[in-house]
């Protein structure tokens, strides 16, 4: 077992993390089934859109010639010839001076050009005038404006959102092939860690890593599987883990991963003949994190303290696994904003703070979400972001500078602002 922890920079262990990782295979499923799915094949355009000139307003269509010279001063009239509605169309030629009674996204009929409001528009029984020349093409949505047939519209690697379920029913994309997504083991280990509903003895806690990853790989949109607790034992553990092998595209370890005499994780991963791509992070909380390869399938190995296992699956198991699921945007939005609150702990290396972040005028405004110790539960509860905070330095103050990692974006500013 590779006791000679050297710590390595945090960006380095996220790369050595993700470049192992390939995508899963894709499968074909029904665009109603799509959304939080990634794209696995390019979209393309079926046809151009709009796929016929359509009128963008409710109103008249009218020949744009007839409109010349009008103005409030000499006011041009037509009448009423016909009424196009939606879905419906006219193959009316009109007259000097006639018009189509017409709807927003009705075909404009060929003998017509231009579209008149009907805010432009005086009415007068089956006749109108209007105060201003139109140009060809005015108030219309032409042919093939928005995309042309063949066109790639969403791009593979696309995480499927409302808009695009949207264009796959526009496009006729009855069935699409996304990757499959990863079943992904979870495993808390700790002689310590008891179910929820059994009794607290000294010595005891209750498990809420498992729940917590459980509930952050349901944020991503991929099944978790909860294995039972196990003992600080090795033969169990390794056990354990060769069956979760056999039913899993990746595991998630808490605990065990220190090198302490019943942290077996390390020595665990070594037997089964795992490449340790990491052990130690410079990093607080979750310095310990390791992550190793076996056969393809990604070990996760985070601490047992809930704040370092938090930070740890955000940091490293999180892009690891939107890779897997063939996405092109696989890291947490970094943005620029205001610590809200002192933060005077002395950072030897970067550490990742729980914050509450608020959106506010000015910018983004960033606090520590309370009792911030790595073993700390309640603070993640409250947290909907985390601050970065560069080591080397003997703290920061309220108003300084920061990077914020937005790892929830469930959760918005407490008032709308424009």
């Amino acid at each position: 077992m590779n006791l000679n922890r050297k710590p390595i920079p945090v960006p380095e262990a996220v790369d050595r993390a993700v470049a192992e990782v390939t995508p899963l295979k894709s499968e074909a499923v029904s665009y109603r089934e799509t959304y939080g799915r990634i794209l696995a094949e390019d979209l393309k355009a079926t046809m151009p859109v709009p796929h016929f000139d359509k009128s963008a307003m409710d109103g008249f269509a009218i020949r744009s010639k007839d409109s010349i010279g009008a103005s409030g001063d000499d006011r041009i009239e037509f009448t009423v010839a016909e009424e196009v509605p939606a879905g419906s169309t006219s193959d009316y030629i009109l007259k000097e001076n006639e018009a189509f009674r017409i709807m927003t996204g009705a075909p404009v009929p060929a003998s017509a050009d231009a579209v008149v409001m009907f805010e432009q528009a005086k009415m007068n029984d089956e006749a109108f005038t209007i105060r201003k020349a139109f140009d060809p093409g005015e108030n219309i949505a032409i042919e093939g404006e928005e995309c042309q047939q063949g066109e790639v519209i969403v791009p593979r690697g696309t995480f499927i959102n409302p808009g695009t379920v949207a264009t796959l029913a526009t496009f006729g994309y009855k069935n699409v092939e996304v990757y499959r997504q990863p079943v992904v083991g979870i495993l808390a280990t700790g002689s310590e860690l008891i179910e929820i509903d059994q009794p607290l003895s000294p010595g005891k806690i209750r498990n809420s890593n498992g729940p917590m990853i459980m509930s952050q790989l349901k944020r991503m949109n991929i099944t978790g599987k909860m294995y039972a607790l196990e003992a600080d034992d090795f033969d169990t553990l390794l056990e354990r883990v060769e069956d979760m092998l056999d039913e899993v595209d990746a595991i998630i370890t808490t605990g065990g991963v220190s090198v302490g005499d019943y942290d077996f994780l390390p020595k665990l991963y070594e037997s089964l003949g795992a490449e340790e791509l990491f052990n130690k992070v410079g990093m607080r909380p979750g310095s310990v994190t390791t992550v190793s390869m076996l056969g393809g399938v990604p070990l996760f190995g985070l601490s047992g303290n809930p704040s370092a296992c938090y930070t740890g699956f955000e940091l490293f198991a999180r892009p690891s696994l939107l890779k897997m699921m063939g996405h092109d945007k696989i890291y947490a939005p970094v943005v620029d904003g205001v610590l809200d609150g002192d933060f005077k702990k002395a950072n030897p290396f970067t550490r990742f703070v729980r914050a509450e972040i608020d959106y506010r005028a000015g910018g983004i405004y960033a606090k520590p979400a309370g009792f911030n110790k790595s073993n700390a539960v309640t603070s993640i509860a409250r947290s909907n972001g985390i601050i970065v905070l560069p080591g080397g330095s003997r703290g920061y103050q309220k108003g300084d500078p920061i990077k914020v990692m937005m790892t929830d974006m469930t959760t918005g500013a407490r008032q709308f602002n424009l």
